[in-house]
């Protein structure tokens, strides 16, 4: 067997050649409908994304993921380490949407949302293009790039990285304080000093080396678009049925001529693709539903003077000439599941106080008798202050039997968490069973809220 019978035509998958080196792309632009739609949505995203640090809800960021004290703000209001319910109910609604949003519209998050299409199609190749001579074509370089334009290329490239790593930085320690960091010397800061030239570098390893590399290999979305999507899924898909057999345009008499689809094979849809794949070829993962595709498509057959949309947002069923369905099993359970998610959330959210309180019982035996005879259980209060005050806290018990004795005034400075002991003191003829229920009351004097904790008080 000869190497060469193995060696095949062409490149092996759409960024390998043959040889096993690198396929670079230079996509061509196709300044179509979608485009412009898609231009648009990106900027809009990018502003939001520059804005969001910057902008303040209730006197708080809208957005500070502050991980060292454990508080996650997020459109003004905190998150604490005792909201772990909550933190749970909005990563599964977040799922769910995602789970919806493929399900009705495909991979419309790749395309129009996803950070690594928006900055690199509408931000990193525009300014690639403007560097090497081809702006508002796309495609490969026609000539050599002086090596002074590929250094400026870079240098503007590394100044951007470094701009939005700043900003990505600003959503975890805030603008103010980022700010501070950035007129100080680094080595009074150097821990996120750090931070931030590893994001700056990771942003340049994968805007400038990796990039489409990073949808094709290291995100798992696309692999789980097999499970995600149905046959009534909205994808970009080519019309088989109306475009074969392709082939070049004839000029012969119509009735010697052979029976010809609208695709004139021009490739235009490959060339524009930003991964390299043939949409032709039917639906694959590395389609990231840009839609280039598509414009570059309308755009040809206008020129021919046929109908456009041989390549169009469509479905697997629609496409095969079957009628496409909107209700099916999956869009009706998830949005179910999410209607269930937001309406605990909402009601976990009617029942917040301004204090969180948990009831710790003491280490060791549950009572002890007192040489008076009286029954004592130790007990200890976990409290969280969520307020941006300080806050004094009012603790009573019920029933009026039992008696409460606290060594000192509950009192929590702004968004503090105190540990507040606590004995419990009754009469050794009020159990019954060596039990008594009783409920312990917290009141805040600074809002007013009050919270109630049930529990059992032990004796013999």
């Amino acid at each position: 067997m000869s190497d060469e019978f193995l060696t095949p035509d062409e490149h092996v998958l759409s960024t390998l050649e043959s040889d096993g080196s690198r396929r670079w792309l230079f996509p061509r632009l196709s300044r179509g409908h979608y485009w412009y739609l898609r231009r648009i949505v990106g900027f809009a995203l990018i502003a939001i994304f520059v804005g969001l640090p910057h902008l303040y809800i209730n006197g708080k960021p809208s957005i500070l993921l502050d991980i060292t004290q454990r508080e996650f703000t997020i459109f003004g209001y905190t998150f604490l380490p005792t909201d772990t319910l909550l933190l749970a109910l909005l990563m599964i609604g977040i799922f769910l949407t995602i789970f919806l949003l493929t399900a009705l519209l495909g991979r419309v998050w790749c395309g129009w949302a996803c950070p690594q299409t928006v900055y690199l199609e509408f931000v990193y190749r525009p300014i690639e293009r403007f560097f090497l001579g081809t702006s508002g074509r796309g495609g490969v370089p026609n000539s050599k790039v002086p090596g002074y334009r590929r250094a400026a290329l870079y240098g503007v490239y590394l100044l951007l990285s470094m701009g939005l790593a700043h900003t990505f930085l600003a959503y975890f320690v805030g603008v103010e304080r980022l700010s501070q960091w950035v007129r100080q010397s680094p080595f009074e800061h150097p821990g996120p000093f750090l931070v931030m030239a590893l994001t700056t570098g990771l942003m340049m390893f994968d805007f400038v080396f990796f990039r489409e590399q990073l949808c094709l290999i290291a995100c798992p979305y696309g692999r789980f678009q097999s499970v995600l999507l149905d046959r009534n899924s909205l994808i970009v898909a080519y019309d088989t049925i109306r475009g074969e057999p392709r082939g070049k345009r004839k000029h012969e008499l119509p009735i010697i001529s052979e029976q010809q689809g609208d695709c004139i094979d021009c490739g235009l849809c490959v060339r524009t693709c930003p991964t390299g794949i043939d949409i032709r070829d039917g639906l694959q993962m590395e389609c990231v539903h840009c839609t280039q595709c598509i414009d570059a498509c309308d755009e040809i057959m206008t020129k021919i003077d046929r109908p456009t949309g041989l390549i169009r947002y469509s479905s697997q069923e629609a496409i095969e000439g079957g009628k496409q369905k909107f209700l099916r099993p999956r869009v009706i359970v998830y949005p179910a599941l999410l209607t269930i998610v937001i309406a605990i959330m909402v009601v976990t959210f009617a029942n917040k106080k301004s204090f969180d309180v948990t009831l710790i019982r003491g280490v060791g035996i549950p009572f002890s008798i007192a040489q008076d005879g009286h029954v004592e259980n130790a007990l200890q209060l976990k409290i969280v202050n969520r307020l941006e005050a300080t806050d004094e806290l009012n603790v009573t018990i019920e029933p009026e039997t039992l008696k409460l004795d606290i060594a000192e005034k509950v009192i929590l400075d702004p968004k503090a968490t105190k540990t507040v002991p606590i004995v419990v003191v009754a009469n050794r003829s009020d159990f019954q069973g060596g039990k008594i229920r009783a409920t312990i009351q917290i009141q805040s004097t600074q809002s007013n809220n009050v919270r109630r904790v049930e529990c059992q008080i032990f004796g013999p």
